[in-house]
């Protein structure tokens, strides 16, 4: 799909976040008047109204990121996907094609290299079937071994990796709650406990659902037509609570402010079979894959950062806000020097 590819310099892919959380820019779109300013992501609480809903998506990023070590002494890297059942895992490695069933991996973290991986099953592209050795629960296990799993265009050195510190820290929210996501839900990065008290004393209710982002979500549309491009299924869930809020909202005739592409697709994925504007509580998975055209039920106004060409972010955000109003938007944002991607700067459209 030709409308989503645009030319992007690489010294305006955001390597590092910045010294603040809420010290982004934020290009301001208008999608009624067709225009956009200028602004900062401070300006938020004045550009919300006070019977605006706020809904932000809670999802914790686990350290899946692995390094392991073959006989041979080549080191491979990956992420953990799926813990299948206790002490077997999904995992997808990067440039596996010599990776055989039966090998056994020895993980690299720090100085501690008693944990091994036997590859028992291939899936296919790069998946694999692993017993982990000895049998550790989920939780333990990555907190133990694993690393902050950032996306392939953010580059770090091995002693970097090895630190991880402040990646585990700044690739989260500061209200993430529920942990499931190999990937951070990159708008809400800019929080702050600041910038959150600002919004709620500019009388704006906050509200979190809670989308497990997977590995699907940034999978390239290849497809020249978008509807062939199949999206991997996430884990989400709406609470009965979000779901009167959103009704309340309706009620005082207030707008549901989304924060991120994936608050998008859960709560459209909860508005799909209920009346115009509203939600259902909701447990349980969506493939819900949103792209032009696109009739948006429940969400009115979207926080969102800028996303990589033939995405399916940027699928979302062309259909919610126009595809040529977007691109021009685009165009703007990389000649004023805005970073772009995880750590990068936002866009609020409204």
């Amino acid at each position: 799909m030709a409308d989503l590819d645009y030319d992007l310099p690489d010294d305006r892919i955001a390597q590092h976040p910045l010294p603040r959380r809420d010290a982004a820019r934020m290009l301001i779109v208008d999608r009624t008047a067709r225009s956009w300013r200028d602004g900062r992501i401070t300006d938020l609480p004045g550009l919300l109204q006070p019977k605006d809903l706020l809904v932000l998506n809670d999802t914790q990023v686990v350290p899946a990121r692995l390094s392991a070590r073959r006989k041979t002494g080549g080191v491979v890297r990956g992420l953990f996907l799926l813990e299948e059942k206790v002490g077997t895992w999904r995992v997808m490695f990067e440039g596996s094609r010599r990776l055989r069933e039966g090998e056994i991996l020895t993980i690299m973290a720090g100085h501690d290299e008693s944990v091994t991986l036997e590859l028992a099953t291939s899936y296919g592209e790069g998946q694999w079937r692993v017993r982990v050795s000895p049998v550790q629960q989920f939780g333990e296990l990555l907190d133990r071994i694993g690393q902050t799993p950032l996306p392939p265009y953010i580059r770090r050195s091995p002693d970097e990796l090895e630190a991880d510190v402040d990646d585990r820290l700044r690739y989260q929210t500061v209200y993430a709650r529920h942990a499931g996501a190999i990937a951070a839900p990159t708008a809400g990065l800019h929080f702050t406990p600041e910038l959150l008290d600002a919004i709620r004393v500019h009388g704006v209710e906050a509200a979190f659902v809670t989308l497990s982002v997977g590995l699907g979500t940034f999978k390239p549309i290849r497809a020249l037509d978008p509807s062939q491009h199949a999206l991997d299924s996430e884990g989400y869930e709406l609470k009965p609570d979000v779901a009167r809020a959103v009704g309340d909202c309706r009620v005082r005739d207030g707008s549901v402010v989304a924060v991120g592409t994936t608050t998008v697709r859960a709560l459209e994925s909860a508005g799909r079979e209920t009346p115009q504007g509203l939600v259902r509580a909701a447990c349980g998975s969506t493939d819900l894959f949103i792209y032009p055209p696109y009739e948006f039920r429940v969400v009115d106004a979207l926080l969102t950062n800028f996303h990589l060409p033939h995405s399916t972010l940027l699928a979302l955000v062309m259909a919610f806000a126009d595809v040529e109003l977007i691109q021009r938007a685009y165009r703007h944002a990389v000649e004023q020097g805005y970073r772009f991607y995880s750590f990068g700067d936002a866009m609020f459209i409204r």
